[in-house]
């Protein structure tokens, strides 16, 4: 629940009763910065407006010394494994959508120059339109949420917001649609992000909390025609576990156990020294979960470890799976990723947040995870191997996502809106909704605003693009393309 001051006077405008103890912190930054005690959140939101209009966030002043897309994906390939570099540049020139995937990084440098209102929140880090999708609960049922936190951080939820806005605009052009359509993708994207969060605001707050149902969420967002490719999503993720993974990428061992089987450059099986490193990892690994889920896991016994590559942005980390099974041979896999520093914590300060001493990046990963979702993985934890931090997870946990790049373009506005309620409501965790809310307003200014930035980024993003693509080309940056 957090460190409670049982001593402090409470504000009779938010609690009602001085006598009642509070949990410091956003309350009394709610207020501070609307510019009084006795102001209301949605108020204190409104107020805001004053020092930071919502037409500002149209503007992109790109600050000095911005590094060129060469620059930028070399730093942030620093500490990654080396021979892998070639892939990740690759898989960034494939399309502009997908350099915007290897470069949150350096759409972070840019949004330092860009208007912020102060207000915090967890933020996804990668708030792109790929980063959600379907995964399965405790029981098995399919949820829809934000599914990628690598670079989760407390911070401005503008800085999320504007980055799912930009990746609208490029994954409709990619899907061919026209100009305004996209447009149109960002701005309904920011609409439903706005209404959400007004409706966020007005429930109460364990509601709130637990709000938007998957059975309620296409109606609530108007994204009816995105029924018939989330159908096929949910089938396909249906099938997408541990099992299927293992039956694909394993074999016999001919002793009643199992082992992968090398597919490279994507999955490689580890020296025995390696392995056992990982393995060792997994035993403190299990005192960072639920403590009624350490019966489950001690149910498996592990078998094999492999080295297995991952998505664009994350190529180059150190990233394993790792094979368990139980009395009766049935697998369970685990995915074992390293947790690097979340690459927004350099440029925070300078728009006012502090960014904490993190003590353990996968603890942060976790944390901000859960921080973020309705519901998790149940088996979401950290882990150290090596002295390196990794975030530990079930790997094909019947997951499944939607690829904005191939929708139609009648399609990409409801994906737009069905993204933007999610986001709204993964930040109403953090930041209270009243405030958020209260600064958005009632009308489309910060849809219209927002919408404008996203084209002219979508733009800066598709040139720094081109400017990649001429690099491997010149030999000044080598790529493995296709992989």
């Amino acid at each position: 629940m957090g460190d409670i001051e049982a001593t402090v006077p409470v504000q009779r405008a938010v609690t009602g009763d001085p006598r009642i103890p509070v949990v410091p912190g956003f309350a009394r930054r709610a207020a501070a910065a609307g510019g009084g005690a006795t102001r209301s959140p949605r108020a204190a939101g409104k107020a805001l407006r004053e020092r930071v209009p919502r037409a500002s966030h149209a503007f992109l002043d790109l600050p000095a010394g911005r590094p060129d897309a060469v620059q930028a994906v070399e730093e942030s390939s620093r500490g990654r494994v080396p021979s892998l570099a070639p892939i990740r540049v690759g898989r960034m020139a494939a399309t502009p959508f997908a350099f915007l995937r290897g470069s949150a990084g350096l759409m972070a440098h840019d949004l330092v120059g860009t208007p912020v209102s102060g207000v915090g929140a967890q933020l996804c880090g990668d708030a792109r339109a790929a980063n959600f999708g379907l995964y399965g609960d405790a029981r098995g049922s399919l949820v829809i949420d934000l599914n990628d936190f690598d670079e989760t951080v407390f911070g401005p939820w503008e800085w999320d917001l504007k980055r799912l806005a930009t990746s609208l605009v490029l994954a409709g052009r990619e899907a061919g649609a026209d100009e305004e359509t996209c447009r149109r993708g960002a701005y309904d994207t920011v609409g439903a992000y706005r209404r959400t969060m007004r409706l966020l605001a007005k429930l109460p707050a364990l509601d709130a909390w637990n709000a938007i149902a998957d059975e309620e969420l296409v109606s609530h967002t108007d994204a009816r025609d995105l029924l018939g490719t989330l159908e096929r999503v949910s089938e396909k993720a249906r099938n997408n576990t541990s099992a299927r993974f293992a039956a694909k990428s394993t074999e016999d061992t001919g002793d009643g156990g199992r082992r992968f089987i090398d597919a490279p450059p994507v999955l490689r099986r580890v020296p025995d020294e390696e392995a056992a490193a990982v393995a060792a990892g997994l035993g403190d690994y299990l005192g960072t979960i639920s403590e009624d889920r350490v019966p489950l896991l001690a149910r498996y016994a592990i078998h094999d470890v492999a080295f297995r590559v991952v998505g664009t942005g994350s190529v180059g980390t150190r990233s394993y799976v790792v094979l368990l099974l139980d009395h009766r041979g049935e697998p369970l896999v685990l995915q074992v990723k390293e947790a690097r520093p979340s690459v927004l914590a350099p440029y925070l300060p300078t728009v006012g947040f502090d960014v904490p001493e993190v003590a353990h990046e996968g603890r942060r990963v976790v944390l901000g995870q859960k921080r973020m979702q309705v519901v998790s993985d149940i088996l979401l934890g950290w882990a150290t191997v090596d002295g390196r931090p990794f975030q530990v997870r079930q790997f094909r946990n019947r997951k499944g996502s939607v690829d904005p790049a191939a929708l139609a373009a009648d399609q990409v506005d409801d994906y737009g809106r069905m993204t933007g309620a999610l986001l709204a409501r993964a930040h109403a965790h953090s930041a209270d909704p009243r405030l958020i809310a209260g600064y958005c307003g009632k009308n489309e200014e910060l849809d219209e605003a927002v919408a404008a930035f996203a084209v002219t980024y979508a733009d800066r993003t598709e040139a720094d693009h081109a400017e990649l693509v001429r690099a491997i080309g010149s030999g000044r940056i080598a790529a493995e393309l296709g992989v």
